[in-house]
């Protein structure tokens, strides 16, 4: 960071349009500076990361382009994370002022459809999302108009549900699934295929790496480690994630597999949580899933799942499939190792503040909560 630019800007829990519109501008205006945000958490405990003035722009800039141009944001993540931060940054870029939800309320269908009708209806009019929060909205019509009146929701956060896609756009809304961290300012894959700028390499073990103007300068605290994670080659500098990725060779898509260490191994098997997740998701008696590996004497790890049921988010005491009924469901769809030791009906999944599965909390969960000795057939 340049000695002349200004101090970096700490954004702190709560924070809004109010309290950091007038810094990000004269930030983003400046050759130097930087802001420091948290990252989610999911990669471990949370870190502060510089994420420089440049990078920002460059970010911002590249997602008006895919997009089709500027326009209004409707913040409905938290701005201490880097996707809400975003939402103000982009902002800044196209001179509008965002519309926000209140922070300190939770999230529901009407505040939603509220903050829609207060955004310029002659501007293109956006938002960013979790999959948590778009499954609500389209479990009512008046969720759905709200999504329908916006020109592109960004969905990030954690693996999309292609059904929940697919409802989605069937429905006529445009979403935009982004892949990135905080570490290269949010999204920086949108619909897999790499932002303007960014690249995307696969590494041994199927590592992601992410290269381009939108890294950040590391983590101020753990100079190690930012040593360890940014590092530079004859290609430039790269960011090695955690994640497993495959790039398509006819059109350089990519798709993200899952994370290196959430492979669970059971009984000398590998299996993905997220195609398990997946099939979960396909059953009627399952409205979301998450699936994590608990360390088990016999298995090594057991495939574990915490369920919910349809009427999970409607609040009442939650009812569900035993873990017997969900694996003879699914008993055509996975091979019996990838089939669920272990399931517990919840009325919503853990998630981080910033709207991604708190698979930590997930296997806490599971790990006290007995264990299902059932073995394949």
């Amino acid at each position: 960071m340049s000695a002349a630019g200004p101090a970096p800007l700490r954004v702190t829990p709560g924070a809004g349009w109010a309290d950091l519109g007038a810094p990000l501008t004269r930030l983003l205006a400046h050759e130097g500076g930087a802001v420091l945000v948290q990252t989610s958490g999911s990669t471990g405990r949370p870190k502060q990361v510089s994420l420089p003035a440049r990078a920002l722009r460059a970010s911002g800039e590249a997602t008006a382009d895919v997009l089709g141009g500027h326009g209004q944001w409707l913040l409905a993540l938290p701005t201490h994370h880097v996707a809400g931060l975003q939402v103000l940054a982009r902002s800044v870029l196209a001179g509008t002022a965002p519309v926000a939800l209140d922070p300190g309320a939770p999230f529901t269908v009407d505040s939603f459809a509220a903050a829609v009708a207060r955004l310029d209806p002659d501007a293109r009019r956006y938002a960013s999302l979790v999959p948590t929060q778009v499954h609500r909205l389209l479990k009512d019509q008046v969720g759905v108009r709200a999504l329908q009146g916006l020109d592109a929701v960004l969905l990030g956060g954690s693996a999309t549900d292609p059904d929940l896609l697919c409802s989605a756009r069937q429905t006529g809304v445009r979403v935009v699934t982004t892949y990135g961290m905080s570490e290269t300012c949010g999204g920086c894959v949108y619909d897999g295929i790499p932002l303007p700028g960014v690249q995307v390499r696969i590494g041994a073990q199927q590592r992601i790496r992410l290269g381009g103007p939108v890294l950040a300068d590391g983590y101020p605290e753990h100079p190690a480690l930012s040593a360890e994670r940014f590092v530079e080659d004859t290609d430039g500098r790269w960011f090695l994630t955690d994640d497993r990725g495959v790039l398509d060779p006819a059109d350089g898509r990519l798709t993200v597999l899952g994370r290196v260490d959430d492979v669970i191994v059971t009984g000398g098997h590998n299996v993905e949580p997220a195609d398990v997740e997946r099939a979960l998701r396909a059953l009627p008696q399952v409205q979301d899933a998450l699936v994590v590996g608990v360390e088990d004497p016999e298995w090594g790890h057991r495939v574990a799942a915490l369920v919910v049921p349809p009427d999970g988010a409607a609040g009442t005491t939650p009812t569900g499939p035993s873990v017997a009924t969900l694996r003879s469901a699914l008993a055509t769809a996975l091979p019996p190792h990838a089939l669920p030791r272990q399931a517990e009906v919840v009325p919503a999944l853990p998630l981080l503040e910033s709207g991604k599965p708190d698979r930590a909390a997930a296997r806490d969960l599971l790990a006290a909560g007995g264990r299902m000795d059932l073995h394949p057939h």
